[in-house]
C-alpha cells in the first residue's frame, strides 16, 4: 500500500444495521475490545480499497449527543477529539423521522458526514419511498442507499468515502430554530468569542441552553460569566414557551426532522408480504 489512510467512524441509533455495515466493510479484519477504562465495547477494523487503508470504528448505538449516558459521551468525545476524516451516520430508512433527530445533532456538531440510508428494503415493504437525492439537497450531506444485510450499496458507500476524502465535504447549514432561540444562540456565540473550547461555538451555545453538564463544566473553567448568561437566556425561553428550555429545543429539533422526512418520503399502501417473509 502507498500509505494513504482514511479514518472512518460509524454512528447511529441502535438497531439500524450499523454493526452489519461494519462487518461488511471490515470482514475478519477487526478487533473487539473495550474503550480505555470503560466497560463499553469498542469495535475497530481495517480494509483496503482503491489504494487506501481505511480504518473503521463502530461507535456505540446512541440516540443523541447529550452526556446522559457513557455511550453518548464516548461517541461525542471521539468525534470531537479524534477528528475522524469521515463520519458515516447509519440511518434506518423505515423510521426516517426518528433517525433524523440524531442526524441533525451531528450536523450541529459539524461532523464530516455521509449518510448511509440503510434498510431501504424494509422501508419499501412498509410502502415508504424516499427521495434520497432530495434528502441530500436539504441536509447538504451525501446520502448513499444501502441494504447492508445483503451487501447492497457497500461498494457505493466506499466510493463516496474516497470521493469525500479527496474532494472534501462542504459544511452543511445547521437547522434554524425559532427566532427567540436563534437570538439567544447568537448572544451566547458573541459571549464565547475568544474562548478556547474544543466544540463549535454555535453547538456550545445550544448545549449551554440545554444545560449540558459537560459543556457547562468546560465553559465554566475558562469563562464562568457565560454560564450565568446562558442560565438567564434559558429562563427567558422558558417564560416565552412555558416549558424548560431543553424541552423546547428538543421539540423544535423533532419538528424539523418531521418536516424533512415529510418532504422526502412518500408513504404508499404496504407491500403484501411474500411467503418467505411470513415464514
Amino acid at each position: 500500500m502507498n500509505g494513504k489512510r482514511i479514518r472512518v467512524a460509524l454512528v447511529g441509533n441502535a438497531n439500524v444495521g450499523k454493526s452489519v455495515i461494519f462487518n461488511q466493510l471490515t470482514g475478519l479484519h477487526q478487533h473487539i475490545g473495550n474503550w480505555p477504562g470503560k466497560t463499553v465495547e469498542k469495535a475497530e477494523g481495517t480494509l483496503h480499497f482503491k489504494g487506501y487503508t481505511i480504518d473503521v470504528i463502530d461507535l456505540p448505538g446512541i440516540y443523541s449527543l447529550s452526556t446522559f449516558s457513557l455511550e453518548e459521551l464516548i461517541s461525542r468525545e471521539y468525534i470531537v477529539d479524534e477528528k475522524p476524516d469521515i463520519v458515516i451516520n447509519v440511518v434506518d430508512a423505515s423510521v426516517l423521522e426518528r433517525n433524523l433527530f440524531f442526524t441533525l445533532q451531528l450536523i450541529e456538531l459539524e461532523a464530516p458526514l455521509i449518510i448511509a440510508l440503510n434498510q431501504i428494503d424494509v422501508a419499501e415493504r412498509k410502502g415508504i419511498k424516499i427521495d434520497y437525492k432530495r434528502l441530500e439537497e436539504i441536509l447538504g450531506v451525501p446520502v448513499v442507499p444501502t441494504i447492508a444485510i445483503r451487501g447492497k450499496g457497500i461498494h457505493e458507500l466506499l466510493l463516496k468515502v474516497i470521493e469525500s476524502f479527496e474532494k472534501g465535504l462542504r459544511k452543511p447549514s445547521p437547522i434554524k430554530y425559532g427566532s427567540e432561540i436563534e437570538d439567544r444562540i447568537k448572544r451566547l456565540e458573541e459571549a464565547l468569542k475568544g474562548v478556547r473550547i474544543r466544540y463549535p461555538p454555535r453547538w456550545v451555545a445550544i448545549k449551554l441552553l440545554e444545560a449540558d453538564e459537560e459543556v457547562m463544566r468546560e465553559v465554566g473553567e475558562v469563562m464562568p460569566g457565560v454560564l450565568a448568561l446562558a442560565e438567564n437566556l434559558a429562563k427567558e425561553i422558558e417564560e416565552i414557551h412555558g416549558h424548560p428550555c431543553p424541552t423546547v429545543i428538543t421539540s423544535e429539533r423533532y419538528e424539523v426532522a418531521g418536516r424533512i422526512a415529510g418532504e422526502v418520503q412518500r408513504v404508499l399502501p404496504p407491500i403484501k408480504p411474500i411467503l418467505s417473509d411470513r415464514l
